[in-house]
C-alpha cells in the first residue's frame, strides 16, 4: 500500500505547480493558488503514509521524480514548452535511476 501512496502523492505533488501556473492566467487566482496549496497538503501527506514503509531517502526521490518528470510533461503537453532531444534524454534518466531504486529496494 505504501507504494500506492507514494505513487498517488507523487500525482498530487504535480497539482501545486500546475496550480500556480494556471493562476498567473486567470480570473480565479484565489481558485488555482488553493488548489496548489490542497495538492501540497495532500502530497505530504500520503509521503508521510509511505514512508511508515519506504525508507525516507528512496520514497523522497520517488516522490520527486513523479512530481518533475509529471509536471516536464504536462508543460511540454499542455503549455507548449520546448522538448528537445537533450531534455528527453534527461527525463529519461531521472526515470531510469526511479526504476533501478525501485528495483533495489
Amino acid at each position: 500500500m505504501a507504494w500506492i501512496y507514494l505513487l498517488i502523492a507523487g500525482i498530487f505533488e504535480i497539482g501545486w505547480p500546475l496550480g500556480l501556473k494556471l493562476a498567473h492566467n486567470s480570473d480565479i487566482k484565489l481558485f488555482w493558488i488553493l488548489f496548489a496549496v490542497i495538492a501540497m497538503a495532500l502530497s505530504g501527506f500520503l509521503l508521510y503514509l509511505a514512508q511508515r514503509d519506504i525508507p525516507i531517502g528512496i520514497a523522497y526521490i520517488v516522490w520527486t521524480s513523479i512530481g518533475a518528470v509529471g509536471t516536464f510533461i504536462v508543460g511540454v503537453a499542455a503549455f507548449g514548452d520546448v522538448l528537445s532531444l537533450a531534455k528527453t534524454f534527461a527525463v529519461l534518466l531521472i526515470l531510469s535511476g526511479v526504476a533501478i531504486l525501485k528495483l533495489s529496494h
